[in-house]
């Protein structure tokens, strides 16, 4: 399939702070390129940013920014650009209705238990966050709520990188979005 006419789609990583998404998704995003695909990394600080400068971190604020994120990343889709997310888009709702408005679309739980991600955490986030200096912080003083049926579950904190590369590269594979 040439890369002008391959199908886009949405690949959603969602999981807790320190999780793997990002890491995962640039895994991903290399060898999605080297099989000639068009590739565009959403990331959530990033994104946060640059296109969502300003909104809190109230449930408001993190729908609006999901929000946003899964548009962006459904104009991607629709001009055959495979859009890779990497959010921790905590809330369910908020993940299905861009599953809805995306239609091709595979959901990533990188699911690692929050203690794992509390080791991993390079920038304290998480040691702020239990000593009240952050508020509104998923995993801690707010909530996450996993997926129900991602097409993939990863777990971090037993496989490799590349393990996990290799089974939402196969899912994408099953799914007919890569030869």
């Amino acid at each position: 399939m040439a890369d002008g006419t391959a199908k886009g789609f949405v690949l959603w990583f969602t999981g807790l702070s320190g999780s793997g998404k990002s890491t995962l998704a640039e895994k991903v995003a290399g060898e999605l390129r080297s099989a000639g695909r068009k590739v565009e990394i959403l990331d959530g600080d990033e994104v946060r940013t640059h296109l969502c400068k300003g909104l809190g971190f109230s449930k408001e604020g993190r729908d609006t920014n999901i929000r946003r994120i899964g548009y962006v990343a459904h104009l991607l889709a629709r001009n055959g650009v495979v859009a890779i997310t990497a959010a921790i888009s905590p809330y369910r709702t908020i993940r299905d209705e861009n599953r809805r408005l995306c239609g091709d679309f595979l959901e990533v739980f990188v699911d690692c238990p929050l203690e794992e991600c509390m080791k991993r955490d390079v920038k304290g986030l998480y040691k702020k966050a239990l000593a009240g200096e952050i508020p509104q912080f998923t995993g801690v003083s707010d909530p996450y709520e996993p997926p129900e049926k991602a097409e993939v579950v990863v777990r971090t904190a037993e496989e490799s990188i590349e393990e996990s590369a290799r089974k939402i590269l196969a899912a994408i594979r099953a799914h007919g979005y890569l030869a």
